[in-house]
């Protein structure tokens, strides 16, 4: 039976108060913050593996035991979406909240 693979999608929008506040990254020392700008501070944090301390809510639906790890982040004008799974899983267009996905297959009347 195959294994079922969890793939878990999150939008930040830019202008937010979350994406504007500043991010603490605990792998790098405090001076480096400051050379940043904050959407840079975010992106740096998530890629360190910040996300589980900035958003836990996030995570509580999976058992202790499931990693999440961030695959891919995509930055559009509005929004940047990251998506997480514990492999490297394809996209499904149709399901996926990220709006410049499920457009492009978006069927017209």
């Amino acid at each position: 039976m195959p294994r079922l693979s969890t793939l878990q999608e999150v939008m930040i929008v830019n202008e937010s108060g979350f994406a504007k506040r500043q991010h603490v990254d605990k792998k790098s020392e405090t001076g480096l913050q400051n050379q940043f700008s904050k959407n840079e501070s975010l992106k740096l944090a998530c890629w360190n593996g910040e996300l589980k301390n900035m958003m836990p809510e996030i995570f509580c639906m999976f058992t202790p035991d499931t990693q999440l790890f961030l695959w891919q982040m995509r930055e559009c004008e509005n929004v940047m979406t990251l998506e997480m799974s514990e492999e490297p899983t394809a996209l499904d267009f149709y399901t996926s909240i990220d709006p410049y996905c499920f457009m492009e297959v978006q069927e017209y009347n």
